[in-house]
């Protein structure tokens, strides 16, 4: 397109003539102006739009937000469980074993995370499977952990049938009208010196040859005539600090060594060694201690009939040894 412009001096319309220079810089500025213009628009659509791809990745990243919620959610939940089963595990089973809790520091302690979401959205794809692996392997060593300790409680479970079956529970004779208590434990007038003495165990009278019974499960010590004055004598050995000595016996039907059961015939009522007539002197000993053997009759009694056996055991009369 050719333009004229009027020229005042020649008073005629003359050809305006552009120089190259000027057509340049006219074509660099616009050129200048299109691409300033095109990167405008590239970062209001960066910015304000997204591509099918990013589309995609953010509704992606949001499914994976979600499921990471319901299995944080399953998690905590399990974490929960575990805990509770931590709880039984000290405050109920162990208490009831006299067992030492187990301390939550060998449990593999763990925090719960603050600003979960806030940690959620800045993570990628592999830290999210990172992040929810790592809670299953802590929960798995904690199940592994807790799995160990009921081990340890079946132990205890069977330590202590074991011990309930060596601890002596019944009378060493058939009391069933509490009739045949003579002397309980304790000071008593000994029968010979008439003074007196310290009384070990519990006299028992009855009918020449009455079967006398182990009173707990064990291994038998010694089957003997004693000459320091238990005559025809069983001793028991029952474990975990239990012994049992049953005295004056007429004969007995063990010897060392044998294994017997609570219930199970030893002997039969006597007066060997130091008695004064038919009875059966009996002992418990704890870790070598002689005790009152009135608190080891729970098998046989109840309370009523206790409360009766503790009357007459404790009335201050004669021994029969």
């Amino acid at each position: 397109m050719i333009k004229y412009y009027f020229n005042h001096h020649t008073l005629k319309y003359e050809k305006i003539e552009t120089s190259f220079r000027q057509k340049t810089l006219k074509v660099v500025g616009y050129a200048l102006f299109l691409l300033t213009f095109s990167i405008i628009l590239i970062v209001i659509f960066y910015f304000n739009f997204d591509s099918s791809k990013e589309r995609y990745l953010k509704q992606q990243n949001a499914d994976l937000i979600e499921n990471y919620n319901i299995l944080s959610k399953e998690v905590k939940d399990i974490r929960a469980e575990v805990k509770s089963l931590a709880n039984t595990d000290n405050n109920i089973y162990r208490v009831i074993f006299d067992a030492e809790p187990i301390p939550d520091s060998q449990r593999i302690a763990y925090m719960e995370r603050s600003q979960k979401m806030q940690i959620i959205l800045k993570m990628d794809n592999i830290e999210l499977a990172n992040s929810i692996v790592s809670d299953l392997q802590t929960i798995q060593a904690l199940v592994a952990y807790q799995q160990e300790s009921y081990k340890q409680i079946d132990n205890m479970i069977d330590n202590k049938k074991k011990l309930l079956a060596a601890t002596p529970s019944i009378q060493p004779i058939s009391n069933k009208d509490l009739s045949r208590i003579a002397s309980g434990f304790g000071s008593r007038i000994d029968p010979v010196y008439k003074i007196m003495k310290y009384h070990a165990g519990i006299d028992f009278a009855a009918p020449l040859g009455t079967p006398i019974y182990a009173t707990a499960n064990g291994v038998v010590e010694s089957a003997r005539f004693n000459t320091g004055g238990y005559g025809n004598n069983v001793i028991i050995d029952h474990s975990f600090g239990y012994r049992t000595l049953y005295g004056h016996m007429i004969k007995f039907v063990v010897r060392a060594g044998d294994k017997v059961k609570r219930g199970e015939i030893i002997g039969y009522v006597g007066s060997t060694g130091k008695s004064t007539g038919p009875h059966v002197h009996y002992e418990v000993r704890r870790k070598g201690i002689p005790v009152d053997p009135i608190y080891y009759f729970y098998n046989d009694l109840s309370p009523s009939d206790f409360d009766r056996v503790l009357e007459l055991a404790n009335s201050t009369n004669q021994s029969l040894d």
